[in-house]
This record gives structure tokens, C-alpha cells and sequence, in this order.
């Protein structure tokens, strides 16, 4: 919770802001230490105060209370600090979107802080200067489930400009962890003719932690942008608990599967495509290779598109009237036989549904029970293996390329970016 106001009017009098070394005396006591940002999960007549120990401790403000500014905090100076050059090294361009990864500690009162320019993204992890050279921009800062449609379509805009005008080896983009599936799978859809490899890369913990993955997931970034063949959308995230590797998964096949391990990104229904351990790229499996040319953006999205859970006891009205629908079904792709009508009247109107599975892992086949039948037969299109916020997305694109319903299955059943395979393999359920 914030701090209350009673706190902040007695901190104003005494023109007391974070970062300023203050002396407390309340109840015979004299504290002195730097005043630091307020926590969420402090009472709201608590401050916190950083010792010259090191230690933070939490001091509840009385009536009695005397606050006094021994010294005002020392304002940085900004040195525009230039990023190197080494005409032998590949270079890389990395664009940032905001999220854990791209921050940094402010060690004087502890708080972390987004990276607001250029520099700031490339020097948070100077290391990367003896892998490339790096051309960094910051493209928007927000929390990702904050991101739009519209974000995607500026990020495919933003890497096309790098690979094509600035001639780079690949493109690496700092992203929030919570919906990087999302926007892994749209740029997978959007971007063509790929001359690199674009690698999303997040961060489970922030940098001010010392279990903090950041450092490790943007090297491994770097060293696979700079120094792969690959062709195609990405995501680099930790391959297990401790700091052994990274795992390579293919951006329309990876989902975050917890919410704070570092090692939360699994790749579904095939294997990683590779990974990446003390600087060396290991690609095992089947991936496609950058191509010479430009690369061409499409980035063309209908938003007019709903992902719905379903669950035991769903209205009909809980279908909403979209021109298209993607319904997490259970089991093999199913939902309850009182919502086959439903289905069958919006896509009489003209809506477009496929079904995908809550399950996860495994594929949808509706012509095992009779619900399933019966949704086949209302004109359901089958959301093979694909994950459903792939499928979600892919139904964007493909409402806005298709010229019928018809063609909307076609693509929908169309394996584009590596998002439907031929056949499910069981050993990658492990």
C-alpha cells in the first residue's frame, strides 16, 4: 500500500525525498540512514530507512516524530557514455520493450529502475561488448500485459528496419516474461525472409536480486543473435534451476509454464530447438536458416478475435459474438453439448471458430466423442497442436489475409512459422 498521507505531509514539511541522508528521532532513539522508496507491502505509516550497514529497516512514524535532512541526495550527472565499435565483431541490434530485464539497481537507495535510453539497455550488461558490437534503441517501455496489437506491429516494424537498413547480424528485443508467447508468436507470423535470428529474452528476477537470471539470458541472447544461422523468431530463457544454460524455443512453441522459476519457458509438443552453455550455440533440431535479401514485414492483424476458456457450466452469452473465436476446449477439444448451438449460430453470422485445448500438450481430435463430432459438423475448425494464444494470434493474421472462411481454414491449418506439426511426438510430454 502507499504511504499515507499523514507520512507524506510530515516528510514534505522537512522537504525530505528518497535518496537524502535523514536523521529520525522518535521515542529517545536517533536513526540515521537514506531515505528509501516506499514498499507495496509496507504498513502505510511505515518509511524505510537504509543503515550505513547496509541494512533496511522500517520506522513507523508518530506524532512525536522528528525528521531532519542531514544532507540532500547528490543528483547523477548523465554522461553519455559511447557504446564501442570493433568493426570485426558482428553486430547486433537490440530493442527494448520494457520488463524486468531491462533494469538496473540505483545501489545508493536499492530501487530498480526501467532503462530508459539506449544507453542504458546496452551497458546494463556490459559483457556483451566482447561478443559484438550493439545498436540499441528503446522502442517502448511498459509492463507486457500492457502490450497491443499495435506494439507487435511496431516491434516487426522496428526489426525489419534493423536487418534491412542497418545490416545487422540479428536482432535481440528485452521483453517482459508474461506475455512474451504472445508477442514471440506474432512477430513469428509477421516477419519473412528472415537475415537473422530475433531472440526475445526476459528475466524471472530483477537485477537488484543475486538469484537474478538477467545478466545470464541477455548474454546468451547476444551470443545466438551474433553468432547463429538461424532464420527465424526465437525465445532464450533459462533451461533449468541453476546457471548451467540456456534453452533456444522456437517462438510459436513456447509458453511460460511458471509463474518465478528461471527456468518457467518449456518448449510444447516438440523439443527445444537448442540451447546455449559457457558461450557455445548446440542446435539440435530441425530450424530454418537466415536467408540472403531483405527481410519483409506483414503485419496485417484483425483484432475482432477472443480467446475463451471454457468451463463446466458456461452460458451461452459467455460466447461473445467476435468474427473470430478461439475456445480452450477440454481434453480433446470439446465443450459442453448446450453450447454446440451457440457455436453453430455464430458461425452462421459469419464468425470463425477453432478449437484448441486446455490441455497444453497433446492435439485437438474432435472426431473421437460425439460433442466433438457435433463441432466438426457446425463448421469448427480443429486447432491441431497449436498452443491457443498461438492460435489466437495466428487467427488474427489469417482474418486479415484470408478473402473467405474457407481460406481462413486453410491457413489456419497451414504449418507457417513452425506452429502445427505433422504428427504429436509423446517424448516431448516429459
Amino acid at each position: 500500500m502507499p504511504r499515507s498521507k499523514f507520512v507524506e505531509n510530515i516528510l514534505k514539511r522537512v522537504n525530505a525525498e528518497e535518496g537524502d541522508l535523514i536523521e529520525i528521532k522518535v521515542d529517545g532513539e536517533k536513526i540515521k540512514g537514506i531515505l528509501m522508496p516506499h514498499h507495496e507491502f509496507s504498513d502505510e505509516n511505515i518509511i524505510i530507512v537504509k543503515l550505513s550497514n547496509g541494512y533496511n529497516i522500517g520506522v513507523e512514524v508518530k506524532k512525536n516524530i522528528k525528521i531532519n535532512v542531514l544532507e540532500k541526495k547528490k543528483e547523477k550527472t548523465v554522461k553519455k557514455r559511447k557504446i564501442p565499435f570493433d568493426p570485426d565483431k558482428p553486430t547486433v541490434s537490440i530493442i527494448g520493450t520494457g520488463g524486468t530485464i531491462a533494469c538496473y539497481v540505483d545501489y545508493r537507495t536499492g530501487a530498480v529502475h526501467p532503462a530508459t535510453s539506449a544507453e542504458d539497455l546496452a551497458f546494463s550488461v556490459p559483457e556483451i561488448f566482447d561478443i559484438c558490437n550493439v545498436k540499441a534503441k528503446v522502442a517502448f517501455q511498459m509492463l507486457s500485459e500492457n502490450l497491443k496489437v499495435q506494439h507487435w506491429q511496431t516491434l516487426a516494424r522496428e526489426i525489419t528496419k534493423a536487418f534491412n537498413n542497418e545490416r545487422v547480424s540479428g536482432v535481440v528485443v528485452p521483453h517482459g516474461t508474461d506475455t512474451m508467447s504472445y508477442t514471440s508468436a506474432a512477430l513469428s507470423f509477421m516477419l519473412k525472409n528472415l537475415s537473422g535470428p530475433v531472440v526475445l529474452v526476459g528475466a524471472q528476477r530483477s537485477s537488484d536480486r543475486p538469484s537474478s537470471d538477467a545478466a545470464q539470458n541477455l548474454l546468451a541472447a547476444v551470443t545466438l543473435a551474433a553468432k547463429s544461422d538461424l532464420g527465424e523468431v526465437v525465445v532464450v530463457m533459462h533451461g533449468e534451476t541453476s546457471d548451467t544454460f540456456t534453452c533456444i524455443h522456437r517462438g510459436t512453441r513456447v509458453r511460460k509454464m511458471h509463474t518465478s522459476r528461471r527456468d518457467a519457458f518449456k518448449t510444447i509438443n516438440e523439443k527445444p530447438l537448442g540451447k546455449i552453455e559457457d558461450g557455445k550455440i548446440e542446435l539440435t533440431g530441425e530450424y530454418r536458416k537466415r536467408i540472403a535479401g531483405k527481410v519483409i514485414v506483414d503485419d496485417k492483424m484483425d483484432e475482432d478475435v477472443a480467446l475463451v476458456y471454457f468451463y463446466p457450466g458456461m452460458k451461452e452469452d459467455e460466447l461473445p459474438d467476435k468474427k473470430g473465436l478461439v475456445i480452450m476446449g477440454t481434453g480433446l477439444g470439446h465443450i459442453s453439448i448446450d453450447l454446440v448451438k451457440r457455436v453453430k449460430e455464430l458461425i452462421d453470422n459469419g464468425s470463425v471458430v477453432v478449437m484448441t485445448s486446455q490441455c497444453i500438450f497433446g492435439r485437438v481430435n474432435m472426431r473421437v466423442y460425439s460433442n466433438g463430432r457435433e463441432l466438426l459438423k457446425a463448421g469448427v475448425i480443429s486447432g491441431e497442436d497449436m498452443l491457443p494464444e498461438v492460435a489466437y494470434v495466428k487467427l488474427m493474421w489469417a482474418l486479415a489475409h484470408a478473402k473467405d472462411r474457407d481460406d481462413v481454414a486453410r491457413i489456419m491449418h497451414t504449418d507457417i512459422a513452425g506452429e502445427i506439426s505433422g504428427r504429436s511426438i509423446s517424448t516431448t510430454f516429459l
